[in-house]
């Protein structure tokens, strides 16, 4: 509801003598009230180029209370419909009532009400801020423990297996005056191009299996052909330490060029593979630095929340009040008197 209702509501504006009390029913105040009111003025179809909205308060009321409650249920619904906040979770926004003490400072313009609500939106910001570090924290030591120790242990045997195989196609490679090695498909060794790469084709056309199977040798490599569905073509893995794996189209020369390509390109993919390694290992030097650290913002989270608290218990005395009134009152002398007789 708008400020005016809300002084309307509390006794600003009485009705002559005479006249009958209207009754006036406040309800709770929302987001969704402020931005439908101003949809109304920045909406589609508005002709006037510029609009102006204003925002009245009134001070030492408790118009500054109401905004307070409209702005936690709106960072609420923020932390829900963005992902600004850093949070996995939103808690949900309380019941708030005033006790009798605020009530009274805010009719009297305590400035213990304003120091309050500030303490209370640099404090929720605090522990925002800290609950981020601490996630980032446990991140961090998951990195450490478990993640980056297994890439690099990853990237230094497929360093490894790429240096076996490297060695070993250098040793077994018996290329001819085009530069062809011999190929061994189903059984039968090809010395020729053209003989090798037919041969490939027609194995491809007549397979039919889903699962992969041995082709045969090459360059000291097993191969193996396969079928990749989700892009409908063929596909030749030539396997020794590692598994290197290239598509297959329908030139018999092309065929034969991609995997000697395949083959030769070992060296360049090495060469990506030591370059993850040594991203990863300045990875985990990085994570082992920044790990451990405390908040920066500790002492300043601490000092406001003592604060905080300090002004809760100084506002909130109609605890004590109640407390008070639900003690028991002492027996009277003759009232004792009188139950020890009976």
């Amino acid at each position: 509801y708008t400020p005016s209702r809300v002084r309307k509501a509390h006794g600003a504006d009485v009705p002559p003598p005479g006249k009958r009390h209207s009754r006036w029913i406040v309800r709770k105040v929302c987001p969704s009230d402020l931005q439908q009111r101003e949809g109304r003025i920045i909406r589609q179809g508005n002709e006037n180029p510029a609009v102006d909205i204003y925002t009245y308060v009134t001070e030492n009321t408790f118009d500054a209370y109401l905004f307070q409650m409209v702005e936690a249920k709106q960072r609420f619904i923020g932390q829900i419909m963005t992902s600004k906040s850093p949070a996995r979770s939103a808690e949900d926004v309380d019941e708030t009532a005033l006790s009798y003490a605020e009530i009274k400072a805010l009719c009297a313009g305590d400035e213990r009400i304003k120091e309050r609500m500030e303490l209370d939106v640099a404090v929720s910001r605090l522990r925002l801020l800290k609950a981020g570090h601490m996630s980032q924290q446990y991140e961090l030591e998951d990195q450490i423990v478990k993640v980056l120790p297994r890439e690099i242990a990853d990237c230094e045997q497929r360093i490894r297996g790429y240096q076996t195989d490297i060695a070993h196609r250098d040793a077994c490679a018996a290329p001819d005056k085009d530069g062809f090695s011999p190929m061994e498909i189903e059984g039968v060794t090809y010395t020729e191009k053209k003989a090798a790469g037919s041969a490939l084709l027609a194995v491809c056309k007549a397979w039919k299996g889903p699962e992969a199977v041995n082709l045969g040798q090459y360059r000291g490599f097993t191969l193996e052909l396969g079928f990749n569905a989700f892009q409908k073509e063929h596909e030749l893995t030539c396997k020794h330490a590692l598994r290197h794996t290239t598509s297959l189209g329908t030139d018999l020369y092309g065929n034969l060029t991609r995997i000697d390509n395949l083959l030769s390109g070992l060296e360049e993919r090495m060469g990506w593979v030591q370059a993850e390694l040594a991203r990863h290992t300045a990875q985990l030097e990085s994570a082992r630095q920044e790990a451990g650290r405390p908040f920066p913002q500790e002492a300043e989270l601490a000092e406001k929340t003592a604060r905080l608290n300090e002004l809760n218990i100084q506002l909130n005395l109609d605890q004590l009040e109640n407390e008070i009134l639900d003690e028991e009152p002492p027996e009277q002398p003759e009232r004792q008197q009188e139950d020890r007789a009976r």
